[in-house]
This record gives structure tokens, sequence and C-alpha cells, in this order.
């Protein structure tokens, strides 16, 4: 997870092939993370505020991404295709509920092979920080969407673990993870993909484990570290002991004595501008200002 340099829409600097192990592994757990369900939720809760109500939606990370019942809830009268890529035939998409599973790593082919203009949402929960190449991936999205459609996303940023950052850093540990995107390169990112002004938003939750051990097991179930210059070889059964009691330290100068770790995330929408339309760059505003904007009907917020 490694940011690229700003304004540049250059790949992440990032061990792509960790990245895949990674996500495959995600892909094939049958467990959804808990962030990541509760991260659909509070995406899925800015669905209403919208005037436009998607009729044909793509999930684009139906397995890991858990956004399934959100989805459903909100949008009850849409019809949600899930994307997949099953070894045995050349189908793409599936009902939501559909208990097939998927081949992992063919994601962005399968987008390939899909109808362009055909989708009015695309959804994407958690997955872009997961992927090498965020431009690439927008303009994958924005080729599927039809005119007037819109791309809903989250993904994790920058100021995500950086109380781990920096006890790795004190101690000389290398990097826990690899750097994330900031959401205004992100938003750069989506306007040189051809989106109408993209509304970034952001909040840091805070999750806390009353044992080390637990918070390291729930930090392997979203991720793992794929920076390129991480320590090379496997960590010894001491190191882990000793992570363990660095972070047992850490939680004792916390206010609850318990392990505390926080996780930026970002969320961002955008518009496929109708034919005649200027895309402008993007725009950042507060939830309730979007709120009043989209209920007032206009497409896209004042810039």
């Amino acid at each position: 997870m490694s940011s690229d340099s700003k304004g540049t829409g250059t790949a992440r600097p990032v061990d792509a092939v960790a990245l895949a192990r990674t996500r495959r592994r995600l892909e094939q757990d049958a467990q959804v993370p808990w962030l990541h369900a509760e991260v659909s939720r509070r995406m899925a809760e800015r669905l209403p505020l919208f005037k436009h109500k998607p009729g044909l939606v793509l999930d684009v990370w139906p397995g890991p991404g858990g956004s399934g019942p959100a989805l459903k809830a909100a949008l009850p009268q849409a019809r949600v295709e899930c994307l997949v890529a099953p070894a045995t035939s050349a189908s793409a998409v599936l009902p939501w509920w559909s208990p097939r599973r998927w081949s992992p790593g063919r994601l962005q082919m399968q987008e390939r092979d899909l109808q362009a203009g055909r989708y009015e949402l695309v959804w994407a929960n958690m997955l872009l920080h997961h992927l090498p190449d965020p431009p690439v991936q927008f303009a994958q999205w924005h080729r599927l969407l039809a005119l007037g459609g819109y791309l809903m996303f989250s993904t994790l940023g920058p100021g995500t673990l950086g109380r781990l950052r920096a006890l790795y850093r004190e101690r000389g540990w290398g990097s826990p993870m690899a750097e994330l995107v900031d959401m205004h390169d992100l938003g750069d990112q989506l306007v040189q993909a051809g989106f109408g002004d993209p509304v970034m938003d952001q909040e840091t939750i805070r999750l806390t484990w009353s044992k080390a051990d637990d918070a390291i097991t729930e930090l392997r179930s979203i991720g793992s570290n794929t920076d390129p210059v991480r320590a090379s070889g496997l960590r010894t059964p001491g190191w882990r002991r000793r992570l363990f009691e660095a972070l047992a330290a850490d939680a004792a100068r916390t206010a609850s004595g318990r392990v505390e770790l926080e996780f930026e995330l970002v969320y961002g929408h955008a518009f496929k501008a109708s034919l005649g339309v200027k895309e402008g760059g993007q725009t950042r505003i507060g939830l309730e200002e979007m709120r009043q904007s989209l209920r007032a009907g206009r497409s896209r917020p004042p810039g």
C-alpha cells in the first residue's frame, strides 16, 4: 500500500507480487473483515443523499468488500451485479447473493470484458489500496459507467496506523506498511481518468483491543505489508514477542490502557459527466454541505 508522487498519476511504488498475494488471500477468506463491513455500511448511508437512484449497480469487490447487505438495504429496487471471475466461465457478473466463488487476481481483466457504458453506479468498497495502479483502475471504472452514472469508493488513507508506524521507526524495524495515497491525489487521478468534479471525504476511526496479538490478528485480516523496502526475510518468534511487548507498553500510555490503532477512511464519489459538461478539478466539502447540495437536485456539488 503505497502512494505515488503527488500529481504524477503513475503506478504506486509497491511490491506488486505481495499486493496480489494479499488480495488473493482476502478473496479466499470466507469471512468479511469487520472494518470492511463497517465501511460499506457508512458508505451506503450516503446513497439516499443522491437524487438519482441507480437501477443497475456493479459491485467490483463483492467478497472481501462485504457490501451485499448494505447495498440491498440502501437500494432495494436496484439490480446489483458482482464482478467475479469464475475459472470455468467467461461470465464476469453474478447476483450479489450468488454462492459461487471467484478466481482471484483477475479483477482488471474481467472488467475489460464487461460492456462499456452499462452501469449507473460502480461501487468499490475498500479495494483501491489493494491495487497497484489507481489511475488505471479509475479509467476502467469510468469506461463501465453510463453517462451521468457515478462511482462510489472507499479506501484507506495515509493517516492509517500512525501509532504503529511510529513504534516501528523508534525501534528501527523498518516500515510496517507501504504508504497510502492522499485523498487530494486520488481526486486529481479521478479528473485525469475523465470523471467530473470528484468529491472526497475523510474520517478517522480508532479501534482498540485488550491484547496485542488480537490487534495483529485483525490487522492481518485486512491486509499485509506490501512496502517494497520492508524488512527482508521472515520475522523470528523473538521479534514477534518484542512487537507484542512494544504494543503493550504503548497501550499502557493510552487513557483506555488498551492497544489502540487508527484508520483513516477516505470516501470518494465522482460522476461520468454528460456530453457537453465541462469536467473540472476536485471539490472537498463537508458531509452536511454535500447533503444539502444533493437534496437540492444538483448533480455535482458547487466548486
